[in-house]
C-alpha cells in the first residue's frame, strides 16, 4: 500500500497518513506544473503511478492542477477508480474516500449511489 502525496508541501505534517500505507512524494514542493504544457507533468505522473491499484491512495496536497492531473492519471491506470485521503480538521486525522468513475448516474455500487 502507498500513499501518493500529490506535491509536498513544506511544513505540513502527514504523519497520520502513514496509517495507509508507505507515503512517495509525486511532486516536489519546488516543482510547478508547466504554465503552457501540461504534459511533462503527464509523463512523470504516467511513469509514477504505473502500478497505482486498489490498495493505493492519493493525498490531495498542492497546486490544484497537479491533483487533477494525479487523479486522472491513477484513475486510467486502476480502470476508472481510486481512492484518495481527506484531512477531518475535527478529529485531526486523514480518512478514506473511494472514486469509481465507471459509475452511471443512478446506478448503486458498494451501497452507494
Amino acid at each position: 500500500m502507498t500513499v501518493y502525496i500529490v506535491q509536498e508541501m513544506r511544513g505540513r505534517d502527514v504523519t497520520d497518513a502513514t496509517n495507509f500505507g508507505d507515503l512517495e512524494i509525486l511532486i516536489t514542493a519546488e516543482e510547478q506544473t508547466a504554465s503552457f504544457s501540461t504534459q511533462p507533468t503527464i509523463r512523470k505522473l504516467n511513469r509514477m503511478l504505473a502500478n497505482f491499484n486498489d490498495d493505493d491512495y492519493l493525498l490531495l496536497t498542492g497546486d490544484p492542477a497537479a491533483i487533477a492531473l494525479a487523479a486522472s492519471v491513477a484513475a486510467r491506470q486502476n480502470n476508472g477508480r481510486f481512492k484518495m485521503l481527506k484531512w477531518d480538521r475535527q478529529t485531526a486525522k486523514y480518512f478514506p474516500l473511494s472514486a469509481n468513475l465507471n459509475t452511471k448516474l443512478g446506478e448503486i455500487v458498494n451501497g452507494e449511489l
